[in-house]
């Protein structure tokens, strides 16, 4: 996969791509990264990317032209499945959407600051709109590595064991079950005799169950969505 991430600050991604699974799967040649600077586009003399709204209102407004500059230098390149813009008023991320992203072959990320972007650039061509939550950022740099992260670490060979991924919690709308380690008592409390007996039917069947109960405290409405 590659992910072409566009942004004013692409500092912002130096650390959280150069550590952990991101770095295995870059290192793997699973999944390619490329980081963009919209400044880099900007016909301005002073790099200028913002301007201020026609209307009047409080905040500035992302230019239409060094966005289109970059997009459109990159699609002369090759196709891209999907254009995701970054944006609290896009649709929910969550596992499924996940899921079928990290099938892609190619995307691209834009990520948006100050008021917001040109809406023309919404128009022609962003073909998706992601939010990670009902609440306002200062840009879309931390929402793109939350994307990245939640999509690359499913894609096949990034993971040392695959089935990690596949029991992660809301794959089946269901949270995971409780996880124990070394050592089997600690403190006078201890792990489960179930998770101990070696019987993998019966430690499916208590991981399923607990899966269900933890649910139904947490997240009721996740079961509501499998009705």
């Amino acid at each position: 996969m590659r992910i072409d991430i566009l942004t004013i600050f692409p500092e912002m991604f130096e650390s959280p791509f150069n550590h952990s699974i991101i770095k295995r799967a870059k290192e793997k040649n699973i999944v390619d990264i490329q980081i963009h600077n919209i400044r880099d586009y900007s016909k301005n003399k002073h790099k200028r990317v913002d301007d201020y709204a026609f209307s009047g209102g409080a905040g500035m407004v992302m230019m239409i032209q060094p966005i289109s500059d970059c997009i459109e230098e990159l699609k002369a390149q090759r196709d891209y499945d999907e254009i995701i813009f970054m944006t609290p008023d896009g649709e929910l991320f969550k596992q499924n959407l996940a899921n079928e992203i990290s099938t892609y072959k190619n995307i691209i990320i834009l990520c948006g600051h100050y008021k917001g972007i040109d809406e023309r650039i919404r128009e022609q061509y962003i073909t998706r709109e992601i939010s990670i939550g009902d609440y306002v950022l200062s840009g879309g740099e931390l929402p793109a590595a939350v994307l990245c992260d939640s999509i690359i670490r499913i894609i096949p060979g990034v993971l040392n064991d695959e089935t990690s991924a596949l029991s992660d919690s809301f794959q089946n709308n269901l949270l995971s079950p409780p996880v124990y380690t070394r050592p089997r008592v600690y403190n006078g409390i201890a792990v489960p005799d179930i998770l101990l007996s070696g019987d993998d039917k019966k430690i499916d069947n208590w991981k399923f169950e607990k899966s269900i109960e933890r649910t139904k405290n947490r997240r009721p409405d996740l079961l509501k969505d499998n009705d």
